[in-house]
């Protein structure tokens, strides 16, 4: 565990798929990854949501969570976040239920509010908007904040219109999300009643107690509903940081004080690539462009590409400027190079926790980079 002086850190995994490497070869490197970073102090790991991508096998979070818990003792397992609209209320409960029930006191629950837009001329929940009034990068705290850009035209493209499609979305759905939150929580606690005011008993979840988390990338609804419930909030600098610090200040300001939480705490992502030397890094590091700008321009992530095979790939001006800001707020190099970017990043945001997402081509490598970044933070 970690020692009380030293900020937790946890792990986000996407369960990222190299070229010439199959999903199923992905999900187990996800699997012994939690083991390692379990040995090597980490807190909590966490698995993500992203679908109809070649190159993420994370699309079933739920299912993940318990292979990660059968293979692990104590470290919490979790989602970050569970997208709501893609399930009913009681699919989740349930689901999480019984992972609770099994692995007690271990499950992390996080609520995302990702959706289609009401409209074409609206950003997806989830999605940034151009900020007009504040268009430049900024430097707070030594913490690099990228000006906010848009990520796609007016027209979500055809991935994301599919999605839609085959998981039942409709625009505007993303306005349920409190509802669903609360009735979420409210199978767990007894507290759920029909619309009819009729007592429901969703066996498992009735009487687990997982860890409840909202996770956000503005300072926008879900930001304030981690407030206004108590909840401790995901803050995502490491695919939104032009609104990193926004979002968290957002939900500082709507805080109240609940049961299970008399102050605000507060999770920052941060995208991470650690070897033993700063160049060994750099190599490394070759294919994200690649793989960002697949994801941003809507075609999706691509089975992440070896370094060897990235070595001479160029991106175009327009292409550049669509993924500069994941670039540039990427901490990449030595340990201590590394660690200096994050203590900057606690600082900044106040975090009481940090978020580790790490992105290579070969398991070995991530691996490795948890590893020397645990013993360079002191975990």
């Amino acid at each position: 565990m970690p020692k009380p002086s030293v900020i937790p850190l946890s792990v986000l995994d996407l369960s990222p798929v190299s070229a010439n490497q199959s999903s199923g070869d992905a999900l187990r490197s996800t699997i012994n990854l939690a083991v390692a970073t379990e040995a090597a102090g980490y807190s909590r790991y966490w698995l993500a949501e992203h679908h109809l991508n070649d190159g993420v096998a994370g699309s079933s979070p739920h299912v993940l969570a318990g292979l990660v818990a059968s293979a692990t003792k104590s470290i919490r397992v979790g989602t970050a976040a569970t997208l709501l609209g893609n399930y009913r209320p009681l699919q989740i409960a349930e689901s999480i239920g019984t992972l609770a029930a099994v692995f007690p006191d271990r499950l992390d629950l996080g609520f995302g509010r990702s959706g289609p837009p009401k409209s074409p001329s609206e950003p997806a929940p989830g999605f940034i908007a151009p900020d007009t009034s504040e268009p430049e990068e900024r430097i707070v705290d030594g913490l690099v904040v990228p000006a906010p850009r848009p990520i796609f035209g007016a027209v979500l493209p055809r991935k994301f219109r599919l999605q839609s499609e085959l998981l039942g979305r409709f625009p505007g759905d993303t306005d349920n999300f409190e509802n669903d939150v609360q009735d979420i929580i409210g199978f767990f606690t007894g507290d759920y009643r029909t619309k009819h005011g009729e007592e429901v008993t969703a066996t498992p979840a009735l009487g687990q107690s997982p860890q409840f988390w909202v996770h956000g990338s503005t300072a926008g609804p879900s930001a304030r509903l981690a407030g206004k419930l108590g909840l401790p909030f995901g803050a995502n600098y490491h695919v939104a940081p032009a609104t990193v610090l926004d979002s968290i200040a957002e939900y500082r300001a709507h805080f109240k004080p609940s049961e299970t939480l008399r102050e605000p705490h507060v999770i920052v992502s941060a995208d991470v690539l650690v070897a033993p030397d700063e160049f060994s890094a750099r190599r490394l590091a070759r294919g994200y462009a690649q793989w960002v700008y697949g994801i941003r321009s809507g075609q999706g992530a691509i089975p992440y590409p070896s370094p060897d095979d990235a070595a001479d790939f160029t991106l175009d001006a327009e292409a550049e400027e669509l993924v500069k800001d994941r670039l540039d707020t990427r901490f990449v190099g030595d340990p201590h190079q590394v660690s200096e970017n994050l203590r900057t990043l606690q600082h900044a945001t106040g975090a009481q926790e940090l978020l580790i997402t790490t992105i290579a081509h070969h398991p070995a490598d991530r691996e490795s980079s948890y590893q020397l970044l645990a013993e360079a933070w002191g975990l």
